[in-house]
């Protein structure tokens, strides 16, 4: 357990042979179930998850009803996503209050988990995620065509999900709550890389709260084998399709927000800028003097702009209590047993609970198909 939380982290894992045992053992001690699930591998994976939880119930002397490590098969390979998606099936159905993902890979440092597990505990998140961007002077180390992807990924997660403080949606090394398992859709779970994209937008169409920790930028032996010039243009649309889900859901269906009308307003007025530039074109249109069209063009242009960042901006505003970032100096530190956090000897709530006492108060899109097996390289990041 974890300060009194029980948890647990899933390990998915495709062609990770010479890697995933490494990883399973590698797995905190205070980590109460690891879900190790062999995507369709069709290397020895799935021998070694198998070996390595066998070794960790002979030294725990568990029997396979209660073994910390439980080793799950897909028949067929469904992509990172759907292996993850699993894993919090299972830890949801077994009453998991904190549930990690870290990749088969081992390029996810177990030290971070508790970094993961703090914002949960102490009531300030329902999901978080690891942020490699947050320190500035690691950027260098990822490639230029990774950091450009990311970035373009990220600029469109943020608007597809309204988590706008929050960066990297790349980063696969995150944490759950068990709160969040039962109330987002995530039997709905996008199955394959864009997963964590899809992912936030169902945690804010749940109202739930996203944090992003520090990270460092780690790549190990293992390469990725994304091929981007399908991989972006896959997941934006994936994005634009859930942008629109989320929007529907969350500003018409049970409320409504004139940000919407802004959106419409800008998009229609967008289409209009571009059929006025191809009619500006020479020899195109024939109503109106080449000058006269190419205002039109313009004036459209210019209010598309105006109506679109008007509706971002009371998107962020309706969201801007819904995410946040966790720094190394805001973190709340555990002390070696877990059992407490090292701030003045208490969790935020039991001070909250002394000070009420205290005062007389009392206590107060998914569907879509599976990847090509050589498209997953290991869920540490979609750009890793």
């Amino acid at each position: 357990m974890y300060r009194g939380h029980t948890t647990a982290v899933v390990i998915p894992a495709y062609n990770e042979e010479g890697f995933v045992g490494d990883t399973i053992a590698s797995v905190p001690g205070f980590v109460d179930r690891v879900y190790a699930v062999d995507d369709g591998s069709t290397d020895g994976t799935w021998t070694e998850i198998r070996a390595a939880a066998d070794t960790i119930a002979a030294a725990d002397g568990t029997t396979p009803d209660d073994a910390r490590v439980v080793a799950i098969q897909h028949e067929r390979n469904r992509g990172v996503g759907g292996a993850i998606k699993t894993g919090y099936q299972h830890a949801r159905a077994d009453r998991i209050d904190l549930t990690a993902v870290m990749g088969g890979d081992g390029q996810m440092e177990p030290e971070m988990l508790g970094d993961l597990f703090d914002p949960i505990v102490d009531g300030d998140a329902d999901y978080t995620k690891g942020n490699r961007f947050l320190d500035r002077s690691g950027r260098g180390s990822m490639p230029a065509h990774r950091f450009v992807g990311n970035a373009v990924l990220g600029a469109l997660t943020k608007i597809a999900s309204g988590y706008w403080r929050c960066g990297d949606p790349q980063s696969g090394y995150t944490a759950i709550s068990l709160r969040a398992l039962e109330t987002a859709a995530i039997d709905e779970m996008y199955e394959f890389y864009g997963y964590c994209n899809d992912l936030l937008v169902k945690l804010n169409v749940a109202r739930l709260r996203v944090v992003d920790v520090p990270r460092p930028i780690t790549y190990g032996e293992e390469e990725s084998h994304i091929q981007y010039r399908s991989y972006v243009p896959r997941v934006s649309l994936m994005l634009l399709r859930n942008f629109l889900w989320r929007l529907k859901t969350n500003y018409l269906a049970y409320d409504f927000h004139p940000l919407v009308g802004a959106y419409a307003a800008g998009g229609v007025a967008s289409i209009a800028s571009v059929a006025a530039a191809v009619w500006a074109l020479p020899g195109v249109g024939t109503a109106a003097t080449p000058t006269a069209r190419g205002a039109l063009a313009l004036g459209f242009g210019l209010f598309a702009l105006v109506a679109v960042t008007w509706a971002m901006a009371m998107d962020r505003s309706a969201n801007d209590h819904l995410d946040g970032t966790v720094t190394p100096a805001d973190r709340r530190r555990p002390t070696e047993d877990h059992g407490q956090p090292s701030r003045n000897g208490a969790s935020p709530s039991d001070a909250q609970r002394d000070e009420d006492a205290a005062d007389g108060n009392g206590a107060a899109d998914s569907a879509a198909q599976a990847p090509p097996p050589e498209e997953y390289g290991g869920p540490n990041t979609a750009s890793d």
